[in-house]
């Protein structure tokens, strides 16, 4: 996802990072992956590799999936923003691993 991302959202997901913030960009999905458990990360991608791997190994870290194919950063801002009560629910719930966001 696009670095501006967190920008676009700072005023309803003020901790949000981008992996380049921490000089995880090159690093690999094990290694994100790693890191995001034990900093207390949640992983918000559109990677189906990171969405198999909350399948396989549950949290921590949390992976929220945007399924929506080919869009624009705005899109994706748009239904985080849409999606913001149902987001808090799960991360709150912890129980929960996987949440898909699609429209």
């Amino acid at each position: 996802l696009s670095p501006n991302l967190t920008e676009l959202l700072a005023d309803c997901y003020s901790d949000s990072r981008h992996v380049r913030d921490f000089k995880l960009e090159a690093k690999s999905d094990g290694q994100v992956w790693a890191f995001a458990a034990r900093e207390g990360f949640t992983i918000v991608t559109k990677d189906s590799d990171f969405r198999q791997r909350s399948f396989l190994f549950g949290q921590p870290p949390k992976v929220i999936w945007i399924g929506l194919g080919n869009c624009s950063t705005e899109e994706i801002a748009f239904v985080l923003r849409a999606r913001r009560v149902a987001v808090e629910n799960f991360l709150q719930d912890k129980a929960k691993a996987f949440l898909a966001l699609v429209r």
